[in-house]
């Protein structure tokens, strides 16, 4: 007889487990419930009742369910999409087979009519270590300490990055873990990080790194608990649903010009007062190496229709002002606000942080602490409250939209000339008395200055300039329109003159010889240039 084959540990087994509760239709009359055995299981089903019913009538839901097969085990994932229950209702459930069941767990669907609710938002509470049996009991501390001080949350929601390596069951296992005791009873819907679609060809020694697309491990398993209304290719990772009057848009980071399709699509046809959305990536990121190729341009006019977008990914915490295309506006009618949510399980993010030109709040969190934002909405108010797990508070602010205004008050900065800005960054003194300048129609830079201040080469000589930085060259003349490169030679829109502090003005056109785009931010009065590569440039020395 052959053996069974031996279970890894945290494997599946008969009994349910990873079991979580997510918004999965209306909200007052819906939920999804999933949850994780060995194959070897029965056909699964959840039995729930009303909990604070007299003589309760049992009723039950048949599951549906699917293989899961990871790179450590063979499981099965169920779900049950429960129906017709009534709203304002506690209900009392059960999940597994004939022969193995969960214990009871219970929820609260939403009132028929829902003035005020209340949400949490987490992001980026991966753990590695131990590779195998990642920990992440003090995020599960944190998730009940939250729900302790907030007991009426109408459900979590990530910014992602909810496993470290989620090509790999292990993470998962241990992510799962990390709800227990919480995701029984409160929605918990997910975002995709980066993290999420991980994977290693060898995932002990962190050898042969790749990113799934999709990404498998987190569709497969949660393929039932989200709704099914993403764009064709990209299901799962991206998902809609409604909570009061808001409309939530989780948006995956795959396949991004489908994505924005169905995003912007999906706004158009929304008539909720509220519209949110969560992205990994950032915006408005704070990383001084950090950038947004990610979702700009491809993303932005799904985005550009959000009233507020979350975000993860680096860590710490930031809030913009209300942005649209490069501009940076006082009210939030005028543009998008881009919150950045910090880490939820003490993930500090090194020493690479800083306050941007779009960020009207910022905080590091280079502390070993953990960090998370309570939502209220209410009416025509949104108030977002970032909390560290000592209790500290990052940031408290309400956007009000009968007033079409966001308080504590700030305002975005207008300069009298203009100025240079690279990845949000203000070259500073390095940028004194040498501002920016249009002529016919052409903006100019001092590209050196600029190039100077990232740590490329910059060799000044006679009526002649020559940077180098992220792998090109160039040569630009004074009173020439074309420029020498290392790939020949490359014309350029006007001609090359001395302007400001004796320096060579180059058209901010000639960027693209260096792979770098830019724009200007004509109501904040600034040129901002960006580049994808997030290297540290540094010029050599001899």
């Amino acid at each position: 007889m052959a053996q069974a084959k031996q279970k890894p540990p945290r494997g599946s087994s008969a009994k349910p487990d990873h079991i979580l509760l997510s918004l999965n239709g209306d909200a007052a009359t819906a939920r999804a419930i999933t949850w994780r055995t060995a194959p070897t299981a029965g056909p699964g089903f959840v039995e729930y009742w009303e909990a604070c019913a007299a003589q309760p009538r049992r009723m039950t839901c048949q599951a549906q369910s699917a293989p899961f097969v990871s790179d450590i085990d063979e499981s099965r994932i169920h779900w049950c999409h429960l129906r017709k229950l009534k709203p304002g209702t506690r209900y009392a459930y059960t999940c597994g087979d004939a022969e193995q069941r969960s214990a009871e767990y219970s929820f609260r669907t939403a009132p028929t009519k829902i003035e005020r609710f209340k949400f949490i938002c987490v992001a980026d509470q991966q753990k590695g270590q131990p590779h195998d049996l990642p920990d992440y009991s003090g995020f599960n501390r944190f998730l009940k300490e939250l729900l302790r001080r907030h007991p009426d949350t109408a459900f979590f929601l990530t910014g992602g990055d909810n496993t470290d390596c989620g090509q790999h069951e292990q993470q998962w296992n241990g992510a799962f873990l990390g709800l227990a005791g919480v995701a029984e009873s409160v929605p918990f819907m997910m975002a995709l990080g980066n993290h999420d679609n991980r994977g290693f060809r060898d995932y002990k020694n962190g050898v042969g790194r790749y990113y799934a697309e999709p990404a498998d491990y987190f569709d497969t398993q949660l393929q039932g608990a989200y709704p099914d209304n993403g764009p064709a290719n990209w299901k799962t990772e991206n998902y809609a649903f409604a909570y009061g009057d808001a409309q939530f848009s989780v948006i995956g980071i795959n396949g991004p010009e489908e994505v924005n399709d169905w995003l912007s699509g999906a706004l158009d046809r929304s008539r909720a007062k509220w519209k949110l959305g969560v992205y990994h990536f950032p915006v408005c990121y704070s990383g001084t190496d950090c950038q947004n190729y990610d979702c700009i341009p491809a993303l932005q006019e799904g985005m550009e229709k959000l009233d507020l977008l979350f975000s993860g990914h680096e860590h710490n915490f930031s809030r913009s002002f209300p942005r649209r295309g490069e501009e940076l506006f006082d009210r939030p009618s005028q543009g998008t606000v881009h919150y950045m949510l910090g880490n939820s399980n003490q993930n500090p993010p090194g020493s690479r942080t800083v306050s941007k030109i779009w960020h009207a709040a910022f905080f590091p969190q280079e502390e070993q602490v953990s960090c998370a934002c309570v939502v209220e909405v209410e009416g025509d108010t949104l108030t977002l409250t970032s909390v560290l797990d000592d209790g500290r508070i990052v940031d408290r602010c309400v956007i009000n939209k009968a007033k079409d205004e966001i308080t504590p008050c700030a305002l975005a900065p207008r300069f009298n000339r203009t100025r240079m800005m690279f990845k949000g960054m203000d070259p500073g003194l390095s940028q004194a008395d040498t501002p920016c300048e249009e002529r016919e129609g052409v903006w100019f830079a001092p590209l050196g200055v600029l190039v100077g201040f990232i740590g490329g080469a910059v060799e000044k000589t006679p009526g002649r300039l020559r940077l180098e930085i992220y792998g090109h060259w160039a040569v630009f003349t004074q009173g020439a329109a074309a420029a020498q490169t290392d790939r020949g030679e490359v014309a350029l829109p006007a001609a090359v003159y001395r302007a400001a502090r004796g320096q060579l003005y180059v058209p901010a056109a000639a960027c693209a010889i260096f792979e770098m785009r830019w724009g200007f931010a004509r109501r904040n009065n600034f040129l901002s240039f960006e580049h994808e590569s997030e290297d540290k440039p540094v010029t050599p020395q001899p």
